[in-house]
């Protein structure tokens, strides 16, 4: 049995755990936001003594790398519904910039017209400084695939480390061509 699907996820009070194991469905409900998780039929989910069991149904290969997934997948669930989930991207470059216009993210990156990235339901998206860009929401899959989708707009590049970076992560940095007066032979 995996080690992290053995452990049981508690249940905080404020929050409520409905199973539907014909639809094989769990539903969190939280003060934050509502979240949905079919699950396999190789796994079974349980709610016992306030807290969610996540147990494989077939000792197969299969059920044992799912176990903990689906154990981690309701944990961030729970998290998610009370806490929330956010992601920091920081914007390096002369002239580099981003707003937040509605449902749109607006980002002014070196390309000669601005790129309008649509925000997802269920995300908040902040600008606190033209230069940073904040993402919230309950759903950490969510939240983190728009933190990538914005990213991608614009990579940090190696060379002068211009670009779209979490925050906190290291651009490895190239030296680039340096020419020197030698013999031209």
């Amino acid at each position: 049995m995996s080690r992290i699907g053995r452990q049981p996820v508690p249940i905080p009070t404020n929050v409520t755990v409905q199973i539907d194991a014909g639809a094989r469905k769990v539903t969190v409900k939280g003060p934050l936001d509502t979240l949905e998780q079919d699950f396999r039929r190789e796994i079974a989910v349980a709610v016992e003594n306030g807290t969610v069991v996540v147990r494989p149904v077939i000792a197969s290969k299969q059920s044992k790398a799912l176990h903990g997934l689906y154990r981690q997948l309701v944990n961030n669930m729970v998290i998610g519904v009370t806490e929330g989930f956010q992601k920091t991207l920081e914007i390096v470059g002369v002239g580099y910039r981003a707003a937040v216009k509605g449902q749109e993210l607006t980002l002014q990156i070196g390309y000669p017209h601005p790129v309008a990235v649509p925000i997802p339901d269920g995300l908040s998206v902040e600008c606190p400084n033209p230069t940073m860009i904040v993402i919230k929401g309950a759903d950490k899959q969510a939240v983190g695939q728009f933190a990538a989708t914005v990213r991608h707009v614009r990579k940090p590049e190696p060379y002068k480390g211009k670009g779209i970076r979490y925050q906190g992560e290291k651009v490895r940095r190239l030296q680039g061509k340096t020419f020197t007066s030698g013999s031209g032979g």
